[in-house]
């Protein structure tokens, strides 16, 4: 059957990267807008019978996600036989429980939505939550930065490698990191008032002497990934870097980065950057994504695409 990749609005350049890696040209599809804003997306090609993916980052604007969904819906009605949605950054992540009373499950409702409308097969990358595999009925690949983030830690070539969570949730991904890398591990643990807002942090674990590796699946204001960086260069590190897989980057985050004592950024390539920073670094996921998508046409494992 063919293969036909699409490209929503938010992840147009990677999309790109990604047909080359696979071998193939981005499929033409126009999106229509009205007036008054409401939008219209249209294949101008068949589709009928094909493999379609559709590549597109739910982060905000909203907009990003209603449009992916318009696309399957429309694959889905023009006969398509597989319509995959392929969400480097799954956005809504992040309200994947109830945490207190009266509030809203995000990533369920996101699941809903896109079976609804019509998606047969999710490829995504390093969820906010794991658990959020099983709010689909269908299949789910998840798939993690460790497989581009693992060999650029070890180019760095570190003499003192320490590898750090900026907060107690994210000790799990650190900690496998650290078994990997067969070195030692610390944990930042922060106090917040409100939503992207930290009070106090203190670090658990000895940094002196250390070059220290943060390591998160989101940066957002960059506000909790600064005060660490800060904090640890404060307690005698050698350098800290950070490696995040999704720059969300919103609010102050570039210039949080900017004032901060972090030697640099590494992130991936999952959502595009709304501007330029000598201190951040992008590592693409093309290859990546192309080559599981080889093997989800041709039925192959893609445990070879997992470090750990």
């Amino acid at each position: 059957m063919p293969v036909k990749f699409f490209s929503g609005s938010s992840s147009t350049g990677l999309a790109q990267k990604i047909a080359e890696s696979y071998g193939q040209p981005l499929g033409k599809m126009t999106i229509l807008r009205f007036s008054d804003g409401e939008f219209e997306p249209y294949y101008e090609e068949s589709i009928r019978g094909s493999n379609v993916f559709l590549i597109q980052s739910t982060n905000p604007p909203i907009e990003y996600f209603f449009e992916l969904l318009l696309m399957a819906d429309a694959a889905k009605r023009a006969s398509a036989k597989q319509v995959v949605a392929l969400m480097p950054y799954f956005g809504f992540a992040r309200q994947d429980r109830k945490d207190r009373p009266r509030t809203a499950i995000g990533a369920k409702l996101m699941a809903d939505l896109l079976m609804t409308a019509g998606v047969t097969r999710i490829i995504t990358m390093d969820l906010h939550a794991d658990q959020i595999q099983g709010f689909f009925n269908i299949p789910v690949d998840h798939l993690y930065a460790s497989y581009i983030f693992i060999p650029y830690i070890k180019e760095l070539n570190l003499p003192n490698l320490t590898i750090a969570s900026p907060d107690v949730g994210g000790s799990k991904r650190a900690s496998a990191y650290a078994n990997f890398l067969k070195t030692d591990m610390v944990i930042g643990y922060k106090q917040r008032s409100k939503a992207n807002v930290v009070d106090k942090m203190t670090v658990i674990g000895e940094v002196e002497g250390r070059d220290i590796i943060l390591l998160d699946d989101i940066v957002d204001t960059a506000g909790t990934l600064t005060k660490a960086a800060d904090m640890i260069m404060d307690h005698g590190a050698t350098s800290v870097r950070a490696l995040c897989t999704h720059a969300v980057l919103s609010g102050k985050a570039y210039e949080n980065i900017e004032k901060s004592k972090l030697t640099e950024l590494v992130v991936t390539d999952t959502i595009a950057l709304k501007q330029q920073s000598p201190k951040i670094k992008v590592l693409t996921t093309a290859p990546l994504f192309a080559d599981v998508i080889n093997k989800v046409i041709n039925f192959e494992s893609i445990s070879s695409n997992f470090v750990f």
